[in-house]
Formats: structure tokens, sequence, C-alpha cells
């Protein structure tokens, strides 16, 4: 792309002040690097992935408050997780944090294994346990 067809749409970098490099082709036809406020297409999936992610927390948040799953999946989703890279965090096989959503197990898991949780999700255990103590 030239360097004056570098999109200048308007976007959430716009409104924080922010801008996003690009690298495109000056009048010589050397590449260089320029400024955009954004571009519509980007800015239209971006919005669509944010609004995706804020329904599977929300999704999550109301099987934790209905009892259908543990807290463990609403802070999974709550950060931006799969169960592959919670696994990795807790230090667990996968198959064994997907069995710490059903809640009977979540109920019965030790304070050291709720811990690894806690510190992974940043919260104390208290809040782990009970997410209408969480923030959100």
């Amino acid at each position: 792309m030239k360097k004056d067809e570098v999109p200048q749409d308007t976007s959430n970098l716009e409104t924080a002040k922010l801008k996003e490099l690009y690298y495109a082709i000056d009048d010589d036809g050397n590449y260089t690097t320029v400024n955009s406020s954004g571009w519509d297409p980007k800015t239209i999936a971006l919005n669509q992935a944010i609004e995706e992610i804020n329904a599977r927390i929300a999704d999550a948040k109301r099987r934790v408050l209905k009892n259908e799953t543990s807290p463990i999946e609403y802070y999974m989703e709550f950060h931006k997780m799969d169960v592959s890279i919670l696994a990795s965090y807790v230090g667990m096989w996968s198959w064994r944090v997907k069995r710490h959503f059903k809640p009977t197990i979540f109920k019965k898991l030790s304070n050291k294994k709720l811990q690894k949780y806690a510190d992974t999700f940043d919260v104390l255990v208290e809040q782990l346990k009970d997410i209408t103590k969480h923030g959100n």
C-alpha cells in the first residue's frame, strides 16, 4: 500500500489519542512507516470480538450463579484464557481443569489447588469461591 493510501478511519484508537503503525511504500518505492488513526474493517472485527468475549463472560457468570459450572470457568473466560492456557498456568492436565468446572468437584478442591487458581486469576480464594465478590 502506498503511503498516502494508509487508512485514517475513525476508531477506538483515535478516541484514546493513539495511532497504529503501518508499513507503506513512499514516493521513491521504499518501505516506510506511517501512523494510522484506524481502519473501519479492523475496528468492526475488533468490536465483534470484544462483544463475543463479553457474551462468553456473561454466559459463564450466569451458569455459575445457576450452579451449572464452577467459578473457575467464569474467571477463565474473564481473563480471556482457554482450558489449555489455564492448565499450563496452574500446572495441571487440561482434563483435570475441565473436571474442576463441575460444581460438585470444585467444592471438594483442596486449599492448595484453590490457591493455585486464585493466584493465576489474581484474586483471593474467597473471591474465587464466590464470584459475586469479584469486582465485575
